[in-house]
């Protein structure tokens, strides 16, 4: 194998993995009041539903008290109930 061909396969290669990253799904951390989970997709929440969204690595301040309730499907968490939509 020469120089040049290396370099195309290197270029290659490159490209290859740059593709394969952007597939990887982006996770978000949603909040209801103080209770935090996991969502893999962004959705369109329903009127009314008093939600914020965070990136995957947000972390509560210090003094800041909040709970993490995962729960697979798509929904959010109203009081201590999943309501899903």
């Amino acid at each position: 194998m020469n120089t040049r061909s290396k370099i195309v396969a290197a270029a290659l290669s490159g490209c290859a993995i740059l593709a394969l990253s952007s597939l990887t799904a982006s996770a978000r951390i949603v909040c209801s009041g103080d209770t935090c989970w996991h969502v893999h997709e962004d959705y369109a929440f329903p009127p009314g539903v008093h939600v914020e969204i965070h990136p995957d690595n947000w972390h509560w301040r210090e003094g800041e008290h909040f709970v993490w309730k995962e729960h697979p499907g798509r929904g959010y968490w109203h009081g201590g109930d999943w309501r899903s939509f």
